[in-house]
């Protein structure tokens, strides 16, 4: 039997969609159901490789985990990966299909039609339900004729729409209602009901609003969900870093761990694990004074590689890298960042930027060189080189991560790499990865997650322990893969609660 659908709309970008989406897969699949994410188009710089070596949203493979499924294409048939204001690349099922301004990518996107449709299909006959998210708003109404992610798809899958507002923006009744007066009669007639989102304080007060809302648009309120507190899940949207680079409160003996705020920074979740464990202090930085203190630099990924180190210049911040090498305080690079550690950036046909070539920080030997293949791998691998990141590790222990990178590095003499790779997308390939400096301080990996892996991250924190002359921490218990699903759970448990289980139920078609 074909799967049951239901939709979730918002009023705009960052209302909580994402996260709402995975909260209800939860709850269903708790509930005994299988059950699966739907998203037909993301524009997002936080992406994700399936386990067949596919690129898709971060959103998806969160949504994915939250219902108990692995990840594949058809979560997220159609990826958008900034790389200027007004251009983007564009990715189409796991793939990179070409780098695209936004007017191209509007008259291009109709031809993505039939390979959503066809994605979506293929989720419909082997799940019970599909839960589908939208994108930003359904009334964008200079965009609607060109739509493959909002209404289309509701329509496409008969789906029913839950129409989220986000109160903690203020507004959200306004939002609300200008939405349902701007779609077409047709559009408003699948809006099955409201969802306010995010919301603090004392509900009784929301009540007569809520009462209004719904006589004026004539649907019920599934519910008033709050807004969560510290909740720890991967996140699509460069938004969610402001609340996450406030300092968290100083501790004796805490582990400072800077991390360079790019413009175009990439795969920001690669931290998440990091800010989770109770002996660090993860911050997002811009400024070289930020970096004074700290016990680890960390340059992540970037979707314009050259740029972001041409900014890091231009800021000081290269200047500052190069002054911390030389005495010998840790710089970890993570892909993107790896790369600009190196000895040169080479891009001759244009692929991310308009400049063919330019000089790396030369803290690692090292050449980057952008061709026309995009490496998107799921990977295991092993520590190779003792540096910081492996001190703790067994030669035997066996870690996993994840790539995705146009540029390919070419290591330069005999330089010596954190892991060597086992195998990519479950096939036999021995390879090295990344690089570490003759002294050990500076250290360059192409493997996005490692700090996922419990091993990597407690011979990292102990290291950096020991170089501090602290203590050693006991041994700890922290397992970032439970960890992941406790969130899950509790977001589950938090929009249970609050929205109108029997409603939900009938919106479904159970």
């Amino acid at each position: 039997m074909a799967a049951r659908t239901l939709m979730v709309q918002g009023t705009g970008s960052s209302v909580g969609k994402s996260v709402l989406v995975a909260a209800l897969l939860r709850i269903l699949r708790d509930d005994g159901l299988r059950v699966a994410p739907f998203k037909a188009q993301n524009m997002a710089l936080n992406s994700f490789v399936t386990p067949d070596g596919h690129e898709i949203s971060r959103a998806q493979a969160v949504q994915a985990e939250a219902a108990g499924i692995a990840p594949t294409v058809d979560m997220n048939p159609v990826l958008l990966k900034p790389e200027a204001e007004r251009s983007a690349q564009v990715v189409v099922m796991g793939k990179p299909v070409g780098r695209l301004s936004a007017s191209e990518y509007q008259s291009y996107k109709l031809q993505l039609r039939e390979v959503v449709a066809k994605s979506l299909e293929r989720l419909v006959q082997r799940y019970d339900v599909v839960i589908i998210e939208g994108a930003g708003s359904p009334a964008e109404i200079n965009l609607n004729h060109s739509d493959i992610v909002n209404m289309y798809v509701a329509k496409l899958a008969a789906a029913p729409v839950i129409l989220v507002g986000d109160i903690d923006r203020g507004g959200v009744f306004a939002h609300l209602v200008g939405t349902m007066e701007l779609l077409r009669d047709d559009e408003r007639a699948r809006v099955a009901a409201l969802l306010i989102n995010k919301f603090r304080g004392d509900r009784s007060l929301l009540e007569p609003g809520l009462e209004f809302l719904s006589r004026r648009v004539e649907r019920p309120v599934l519910g008033v969900v709050p807004y969560i507190r510290d909740l720890r899940i991967a996140d699509e949207d460069s938004v969610a870093l402001e609340d996450r680079a406030a300092a968290r409160p100083d501790h004796a003996g805490e582990i400072d761990v800077a991390v360079v705020k790019l413009p175009r920074l990439s795969n920001y979740d690669d931290l998440l694990a990091l800010e989770r464990t109770t002996a660090t202090r993860v911050r997002f930085v811009e400024t070289r004074e930020a970096l004074a203190d700290a016990d680890l630099v960390i340059i992540p990924g970037s979707k314009s590689t050259i740029a972001d180190l041409e900014w890091m210049r231009e800021v000081g911040l290269a200047d500052a890298l190069l002054v911390r090498a030389a005495h010998a305080r840790p710089i970890l690079g993570i892909c993107g960042g790896c790369q600009m550690l190196g000895q040169k950036i080479e891009d001759p046909a244009g692929v991310e930027s308009d400049r063919k070539s330019v000089d790396g920080l030369g803290l690692l030997g090292l050449r980057t060189h952008f061709g026309s293949h995009k490496r998107t791998a799921q990977v295991t691998a092993r520590a190779w080189e003792r540096c910081f990141l492996t001190a703790g590790l067994s030669p035997r222990e066996v870690i996993s991560g994840y790539e995705i990178h146009m540029g390919m590095i070419e290591r330069i003499g005999k330089q010596a790499a954190p892991f060597e790779v086992l195998t990519r997308n479950g096939r036999n390939d021995a390879d090295l990865d990344g690089a570490v400096s003759p002294d050990g301080a500076v250290v360059g990996t192409m493997l996005h997650g490692i700090f996922d892996n419990d091993g990597v991250r407690e011979a990292t924190l102990a290291w950096l322990r020991a170089r501090k002359g602290l203590a050693q921490a006991p041994k700890s218990q922290f397992s970032f893969a439970l960890s992941k699903q406790r969130e899950y759970d509790r977001l589950a448990a938090t929009v249970r609660e609050h929205i109108d289980l029997a409603l939900l139920r009938r919106l479904v078609g159970l």
